[in-house]
């Protein structure tokens, strides 16, 4: 089985650790890295992806330093950055046609692979469209598509959702989820609901490190009895949000339902509830350097 290795990997820029000693092993399966914007998230992949050295520490496949690999990584990888190169006026099939010959695939399976792959991202409608008609969410299924030409071992998805309308993440996540089970699959994002159904593990940076790290259920269990709902009057939701984390609110009816977490009860008519991994990630970010002193 495939497995990819950080050993204390740092990149640093100037006096700044955009990331920071992170130590971490991938094998089959998805991962969903969760942080907030600037939390080092894509510094992180482009390092996993060879585009960056790291400062210190290295990136390792099966045991081997990537940088070593060579193009026998690179064929091994795919990859998604957040803003990705094509050109407007190429059909969808000829943009993909175009990137297997790059990836020197001989014409006969590429034709197969771009049928097959059109196909799964559901564009093979619109093979013969050109790309600058294609709404946002058609464009980064069209990345996916380019993305697993090579049939990666290693799939690098980064921020795939952003941008999208909530139907297009749905079917974006359908996709994904069924990619994992023979490959690493490496996808990042500030949103927690892109993640919460398809990973099989969560890794949870913020400031260039890795926080928290574990399956989604496991994850919830450390918030457990740290979350609570309660109304408070409008004129005080302000105040509560200063003083506490809150991951919803709601407004009924000139008062508003706070979900707020917190280890100890807020108030006095809070009532605890069970955790989802929004709660999660918010009580770990919170807890490891946020503004509130309720942990």
């Amino acid at each position: 089985m495939l497995e990819l290795k950080l050993e204390g990997v740092s990149k640093q820029y100037n006096e700044k650790a955009a990331v920071d000693h992170i130590d971490l092993i991938f094998n089959n399966g998805i991962y969903g890295l969760l942080g907030a914007n600037g939390a080092g998230k894509t510094t992180l992949l482009r390092m996993i992806c060879n585009i960056l050295r790291p400062t210190k520490g290295e990136v390792l496949c099966n045991g081997s330093p990537i940088q070593k690999l060579g193009g026998d990584y690179r064929r091994m990888l795919g990859y998604l950055p957040q803003e990705f190169g094509y050109y407007p006026d190429f059909t969808a099939w000829r943009y993909m046609m175009y990137l297997a010959s790059l990836k020197a695939l001989p014409k006969e399976m590429a034709k197969e692979k771009c049928r097959e792959l059109l196909e799964l991202v559901g564009l093979s409608g619109e093979a013969k469209q050109k790309i600058k008609t294609f709404s946002g969410g058609m464009i980064r299924r069209l990345g996916i598509a380019q993305a697993l030409l090579n049939d990666p071992e290693i799939l690098i998805l980064d921020e795939p959702t952003a941008g999208l309308d909530p139907k297009e993440r749905i079917r974006f996540r359908n996709i994904i989820s069924a990619l994992g089970s023979n490959r690493i699959v490496i996808l990042s994002t500030h949103i927690v609901s892109d993640i919460a159904y398809i990973a099989d593990r969560i890794l949870i940076m913020k400031k260039g490190r890795i926080i928290k790290q574990g399956v989604p259920d496991d994850l919830t269990e450390f918030a457990r009895g740290s979350v609570w709902e309660c109304l408070v009057p409008e004129n005080k939701a302000e105040e509560y949000n200063c003083k506490y984390a809150i991951s919803n609110l709601k407004n009924m009816n000139g008062q508003v339902m706070l979900r707020i977490i917190a280890k100890e009860k807020p108030m006095e008519n809070a009532v605890p509830e069970e955790p989802n991994l929004e709660d999660v990630y918010l009580y770990f970010t919170e807890e490891a350097g946020g503004q509130h002193d309720n942990f």
